[in-house]
């Protein structure tokens, strides 16, 4: 039996997973297909369904895949006239097709789960993120110790990219008992399309933790991804308000934002 759309749609929701809704929001005179025609896009190129295929669809197609990284919706409208003067086709009418970018929504993955590993995951899934916890030590990964994460992997450090997916919406923050652990799983962590990636701890220890990736033939470009010491500047000491603090980060870099107070503005 062939998925419908709204069928998909329910499976990303329930995944996870990220693609872009296409509808023919008008259309008038001969077009190819009606208002309300639906086609998603997913982030490989794959489509379900069709909003009148030929070259329109190839270039909604294309422009899709651009929202799905900006983030952005778009109305595009579409003359079908005249191919010579570029026309997507000469059905003879005109079409509007709104592209709308599903994101999933956000993950923290948590990697240590200690007492600011669970007071991250607390407030991370307060706020409405899905919470991976990650930890080597059996005893720090699981319901009872950490009891807010949607997921548990009780796995070496370097073995964590190999059981996380990671994708362009995982937010990563280390929280780990030390240099060594962190050393272990930021290379593998660097090479992802993560969105963050910070790590906790003061300067001196994020130094060494640096040397120890240089040593490992990290390069710069990647170690200069990681933001160390972890979480805005709060002068936070209590587990809760580092968790506080590293919230703040993050979303402040979700919504494009630069930490200052508003009443300064």
């Amino acid at each position: 039996m062939t998925q419908t759309i709204y069928q998909a749609l329910a499976e990303l929701e329930a995944s996870g997973r990220a693609a872009v809704l296409c509808t023919v929001v008008r259309s008038r005179g001969s077009t190819p297909r009606r208002s309300a025609s639906k086609m998603l896009v997913y982030p490989d190129g794959r489509i379900l369904g069709s909003i009148g295929g030929g070259q329109m669809e190839s270039r909604v197609i294309s422009v899709a895949l651009d929202a799905l990284e900006s983030g952005q919706p778009r109305l595009l409208e579409y003359s079908m006239t005249d191919p010579a003067r570029g026309d997507p086709g000469i059905c003879g009418g005109q079409v509007e097709i709104y592209v709308e970018p599903l994101a999933p929504r956000p993950v923290l993955l948590v990697v240590g789960g200690g007492h600011v590993g669970r007071a991250l995951a607390h407030l991370a899934k307060w706020l409405g993120f899905r919470v991976v916890l990650s930890d080597d030590r059996a005893e720090f990964c699981n319901p009872e110790a950490v009891p807010d994460a949607d997921a548990y992997h009780c796995v070496e450090p370097a073995a964590l990219a190999q059981v996380v997916e990671i994708t362009a919406w995982t937010y990563i923050a280390l929280t780990t008992r030390g240099v060594d652990v962190d050393a272990a799983c930021l290379p593998e962590l660097l090479q992802s399309p993560a969105a963050y990636i910070g790590v906790i701890g003061s300067l001196r220890r994020w130094l060494a933790t640096r040397e120890k990736l240089l040593a490992a033939h990290v390069p710069e470009e990647q170690i200069a991804r990681v933001r160390s010491p972890i979480g805005l500047e709060l002068n936070a000491e209590t587990p809760e308000e580092i968790a506080v603090s590293i919230m703040a980060e993050i979303i402040m870099l979700r919504g494009g934002g630069d930490g200052k107070p508003m009443s300064e503005r």
